[in-house]
């Protein structure tokens, strides 16, 4: 499983995975891209239950395995009730890793930070799963670091034998769909860079928050 969604979506996953043909007890691994609440929801749950190992890179593990430390450092609206609980990472990854799982079954791990502090993707074959790597448009956009944002979006570009790209915003798409968000991403990050650089110091908060608000 790669992310494993917000706390309390166990039943909706599980119902899935029946559906597609396959049992909650088959789910060996977990795979996250990073640490953000709405990704490590339901992992401790399918860790303590069925057993699945979590795989994460080292800079996201301490707000993994401590949600409290992470609720400290970046809080955020209903914080708890999208993150569950805290989760044990069992194997730390990095850029370059290639993790066999079976004869079949092997995951290369791509570094894509940016939008959180040591994010990463996850290829398996002509497929990879990039979490929120990508901002778009109509979305709110976080990234931790403008430049390794490019230096990310850079990096999926460049990928070859990339057929289908997996976000975690709403649906599959092919590498020349995803040229086109990527385009995109670059195109809102100029934007917000421009709005941010050119706001007055004296402005109130509020007025900050509108003005980026407005971008994209």
């Amino acid at each position: 499983m790669i992310d494993s969604g917000v706390a309390r979506s166990e039943t909706i996953i599980e119902k899935a995975l029946i559906e597609s043909g396959h049992q909650p007890t088959e789910l060996r691994a977990i795979f996250l891209t990073h640490a953000h609440p709405d990704h490590i929801g339901t992992a401790n749950y399918f860790r303590q239950k069925y057993g699945a190992k979590i795989y994460a890179s080292g800079g996201e593990r301490p707000w993994i395995e401590d949600i409290d430390l992470q609720f400290r450092e970046r809080p955020i609206p209903n914080f708890y009730s999208l993150a569950g609980q805290s989760a044990i990472v069992d194997c730390v990854v990095k850029d370059g890793d290639i993790i066999t799982l079976s004869q079949d079954d092997c995951v290369e791990v791509v570094g894509t930070a940016g939008h959180s502090v040591d994010g990463v993707s996850y290829r398996i074959g002509d497929v990879i799963f990039i979490g929120d790597t990508v901002p778009v448009a109509g979305d709110i956009p976080i990234f931790v670091s403008v430049e390794q944002t490019r230096d990310s979006l850079n990096r999926l570009e460049k990928l070859t034998a990339v057929a289908i790209f997996y976000p975690a915003w709403d649906k599959i798409y092919s590498y020349d769909e995803m040229k086109t968000k990527i385009a995109e991403a670059r195109g809102l990050i100029n934007e917000l860079e421009n709005v941010v650089l050119g706001i007055e110091s004296e402005k109130e908060r509020s007025e900050i928050v509108d003005s980026v608000s407005t971008v994209g």
